[in-house]
């Protein structure tokens, strides 16, 4: 019998997707055909009764495992669970993360014209949506306290972790683990959710770690990790918290052996349809298997040279093993307008093989210079000539970095932006407090809610008077929104003012009238009249605080958004997304803070939460991104900034590649993209040590799959752009420097 699952594997851009959708439109329309026409009365064929014989085809890709790619064509009959309803499709639509999950909902509504409502998914949002849907099954299984869950954001998860951890994790096991106490509580929380992925309990991981560990005497003990996890998984469980690795937990290990479960999943999805599985975790097999076994069909994508996200949660090894119960199409077509077929091969086999002697075609260029500094600056100078002389466009060109500090990526912005050339940064990841209206608005609360005067000073104060009094205005001849944001307060009147009438006080601090400042003419009627004003909402503020008609810090945010930020105006979409953060950050906190107040309402006061809050972000914590992520519209015309892994995961092509720090060693390295004890979790090596031998060959494979998924995808010309001395003045002597040497250089003009 032919399997009516499919299996798609390909590399990067050689049609995947595409095949997917077409997939999906067989599924829901088998019989387009043979539908009723409500002008000629022709008679429909009974739903089960007839044979389809849409097929597609196998142009571009070849099958093995079974003779025919082509079932429906030969007549063969569908299964009836084939035949899915308009209103209720019944397919399972997953994608690697939430900007290819829009993606993909998109492309289907857009093939079927709109007629088949499809919610895409993370695997990791399924899992989020299935707990909280069947939440009182959890209740009852595993005896838990009847309360709604509420989910845990990172940030809150890793705060809350270490206030139940702190008295265990003294200066001797700080200094046994060789980071400081954030960074070793991250790390502890990473294994609860790489353990969940792999589809191992939480009381296995000390078994796991003491395999893999063996006698490394500098790390800490498995089984006092282990203990540390159950504590924190029962605390948030006694309370409804759920953070992302409790929530993959609580589905592979208990939801999904459910039968009451197992029947309500089978009635609800008739077929699943998930792109690059690749990325996704082993977990995501167990999902699939259930749902094959129960007389579902599937349709899955993967790609070889994939596995952005193997280090934090993917098993691509063990996530393969599904082609086994698929019809395997290989899809062998070259990606269109790529250089990955004209130069994959030769770029690799110079890395493995340095001893080569190859030169690389006049694609490839290089910008080498001595400090990286100069490298920088040349490489924005050959970005902004070649915009400037149209040769290319700016939404054409992307630097791409194996990692971006906040030096390079500031001075690469400076300098295009003073060129006219706006920059996109790809999922930017910087700390929330780093903006300087997120900054005013902290300071604002400080000063209308009691107790909080430790927490201003007078730079603080001067910072908020100039953001709460900017003014939107349209020079003529500016048509830049940032550009068009100026001030009533300028910084040297702000410091003017903060100096003279900003009185400290650790319980209430004031800000007096201007007129204090002796030589308060010196201000300005403008200057004057925005402080007046900011003066004036304060002290109102202070006393609507004082008869509690402020139901919550997220109201008195708000209200300072509307009165001095938004007022009417059209921010800049970075300008809106930190404070649409700000706003979703704060509400989740204290959502948190009133859950933990009904278990235990005597540990925090309202003013204790206000000082924790700003303390937080001002640590600067990498907040959750905002809804949406991304503007709304047509494209932006800009340049793209990104880090490998974010250029990978966000599947985009471009006509130009400049890889910036091509000699570094980072190239190999997983970095940020690895986390701890990631490899002792992969399903076909579960709790083996990993060795340096291991190291070695996952970096070349690394570096492989990198290669190979850049240059599909760049389909014009790339800048392998290096400096001799990197940034602590160290020498380069990376994996791509071969090819540095291997290729023409470009001179500045």
């Amino acid at each position: 019998m032919v399997s009516h699952s499919v299996w798609i594997v390909g590399t990067s851009r050689s049609g995947k997707t595409a095949r997917l959708v077409e997939q999906f439109c067989s599924w829901v329309q088998p019989e387009k055909q043979f539908t009723e026409s409500f002008y000629t009365k022709k008679p429909e064929r009974k739903k089960g009764d007839g044979f389809s014989t849409r097929g597609f085809s196998t142009r571009g890709f070849s099958t093995r495992g079974f003779a025919n790619a082509n079932a429906n064509a030969k007549g063969e009959r569908i299964p009836e669970f084939l035949y899915l309803k308009q209103t209720e499709p019944g397919v399972l639509v997953l994608a690697a993360n939430d900007d290819n999950r829009r993606e993909l909902g998109d492309i289907i509504v857009t093939s079927t014209l709109g007629k088949y409502p499809v919610r895409a998914k993370t695997p990791l949002g399924f899992f989020q949506d299935e707990v909280i849907l069947f939440w009182p099954l959890l209740i009852n299984s595993l005896s838990l306290k009847a309360q709604f869950p509420v989910r845990l954001r990172p940030e809150t998860e890793q705060e809350l972790a270490t206030k139940l951890w702190r008295p265990q994790l003294d200066e001797e096991i700080l200094r046994i683990a060789g980071v400081n106490e954030s960074r070793l509580v991250r790390r502890i929380l990473d294994l609860l959710q790489l353990a969940a992925y792999s589809g191992v309990r939480c009381e296995d991981i000390a078994q796991i770690l003491a395999r893999g560990l063996g006698d490394n005497t500098t790390t800490l003990e498995p089984e006092f990790l282990a203990s540390l996890l159950l504590d924190w998984r029962n605390w948030c469980l006694e309370r409804g918290l759920l953070s992302y690795g409790i929530i993959t937990e609580l589905y592979s290990q208990y939801l999904l052996s459910d039968r009451n479960y197992q029947q309500h999943l089978t009635k609800r999805y008739q077929a699943v349809l998930a792109d690059d599985v690749d990325d996704y975790p082993s977990v995501a097999r167990l999902l699939f298997e259930l749902l094959l076994d129960q007389g579902a069909v599937g349709a899955f994508s993967y790609n070889p040279d994939g596995a952005v996200r193997l280090g934090l949660g993917a098993d691509p090894n063990y996530l393969e093993g599904l082609a086994e119960r698929c019809r395997v199409e290989i899809l062998t077509g070259p990606p269109s307008e790529s250089l990955g077929e004209e130069l994959t091969k030769q770029m690799v086999e110079l890395v493995t093989e340095p001893m080569v002697l190859l030169s690389l075609p006049k694609m490839v260029h290089s910008i080498q210079t001595t400090s990286r500094a100069q490298l920088l600056r040349q490489t924005a100078e050959v970005i902004a000539n070649t915009i400037q002389s149209q040769q290319v466009q700016a939404e054409q060109v992307a630097i791409i970095a194996p990692g971006l500090d906040a030096i390079a990526r500031y001075t690469l912005v400076e300098i295009l932006i003073k060129q006219n050339i706006q920059v996109e940064s790809l999922n930017d990841q910087r700390p929330l407090v780093s903006s300087p209206v997120i900054r005013a608005l902290l300071t604002m609360l400080a000063l209308v809610y009691p107790g909080l005067g430790r927490l201003v000073d007078r730079d603080a104060v001067a910072e908020m008077l100039v953001v709460l009094s900017r003014k939107q205005q349209a020079p003529e001849n500016s048509t830049d929104a940032i550009n068009r944001v100026s001030t009533d307060i300028d910084p040297v009147r702000a410091g003017l003012i903060a100096d003279y009438c900003f009185v400290p006080h650790p319980d209430r601090p004031n800000l007096l009238p201007v007129s204090t400042f002796e030589r308060w003419d010196r201000i300005g009627y403008a200057a004057t009249t925005a402080y007046n004003e900011i003066l004036q909402w304060l002290e109102q503020q202070r006393s609507q605080q004082e008869l509690r008609l402020i139901p919550s810090p997220i109201s008195l945010l708000d209200r300072a958004i509307q009165r001095f930020l938004w007022n009417g105006s059209n921010l800049p979409y970075e300008q809106l997304a930190a404070l649409r953060e700000l706003l979703e950050t704060a509400q989740h906190y204290w959502e948190i803070d009133t859950r933990l107040r009904q278990i235990a309402p005597d540990e925090t006061t309202p003013h204790t939460t206000i000082i924790e809050f700003i303390q937080l972000l001002r640590r600067g914590t990498i907040t959750a991104n905002p809804y949406p992520v991304r503007p709304i519209g047509g494209a932006r015309r800009a340049v793209t900034l990104a880090t490998i892994f974010q250029y990978r995961s966000s599947r985009r092509s471009h006509r130009w590649h400049f890889w910036l720090d091509a000699g570094s060693p980072l190239w190999a390295k997983g970095g940020a993209a690895t986390l701890f004890g990631a490899p002792f979790f992969l399903r076909d090596r579960l709790g083996e040590p990993w060795t340096a031998e291991d190291e070695k060959l996952a970096e070349e494979q690394r570096l492989r799959k990198i290669l190979t998924d850049l240059l599909s995808r760049v389909s014009e010309r790339v800048y392998l752009c290096h400096s001799d001395l990197a940034v602590n003045g160290q020498e380069q002597l990376g994996p791509l420097l071969p090819l540095v040497n291997a290729c023409v250089t470009h001179s500045v003009i």
